[in-house]
């Protein structure tokens, strides 16, 4: 009977499992520019930025003052580097 009670128990978990998972992929895919920057990414970025010093600077300073860190620091940079 406990093997039994295990099992169901063991079932239920998994398909409540299940159904969190479908609920996730169900939900829109991420902008493939939004997606984990790589190291080799970023220099090949940074790399690129460097050749216009001023405007790279301007961009952190932007960055700074709305206090972004992480990816989105990266992301915010790369779209401002790509504005005019």
């Amino acid at each position: 009977m406990l093997r039994i009670s295990v099992c169901l128990a063991a079932v239920l978990l998994v398909a409540g499992s299940i159904d969190t998972v479908s609920a996730q992929t169900a939900a829109p895919a991420a902008k493939p520019s939004r997606m984990k920057l790589t190291i080799e990414h970023l220099k090949e970025m940074r790399a690129k930025w460097v050749q216009n010093r001023p405007k790279l600077k301007a961009c952190r300073a932007e960055v700074k003052s709305k206090g972004l860190t992480g990816d989105d620091r990266w992301f915010y940079i790369s779209d401002c580097m790509d504005r005019s």
